[in-house]
């Protein structure tokens, strides 16, 4: 089987993004591509969908490790002004 090339021109951040979510597919953008215009032939629509789980924010995953650690420290249900108080009480004992 022959090969063709073919050239599409779309916007420089939606390539690197497309090419980091094939990437999480384990394809590169070209495989990626030539899997979905297979599809499209055979079923003459766009026939699937492709989803990657997205990834959490550095915040998002400081703040689910924050909240494991007073988990299990049993601090998860204290409210500010009784942390604030804990804090108090450790740096007085010091």
């Amino acid at each position: 089987m022959s090969t063709a090339t073919f050239s599409i021109r779309m916007d420089s951040q939606l390539k690197r993004e497309l090419d980091a979510i094939c990437n999480e597919f384990g394809m590169s953008t070209s495989v990626a591509i030539n899997v979905f215009a297979r599809a499209v032939v055979r079923e003459r629509r766009i026939p699937f969908e492709i989803a990657a789980t997205p990834k959490a924010s550095e915040p998002q995953r400081a703040f689910r490790a924050l909240r494991e650690q007073a988990k299990q420290s049993g601090v998860a249900g204290l409210s500010l002004s009784e942390i604030n108080a804990e804090i108090s009480k450790a740096r007085a004992e010091q």
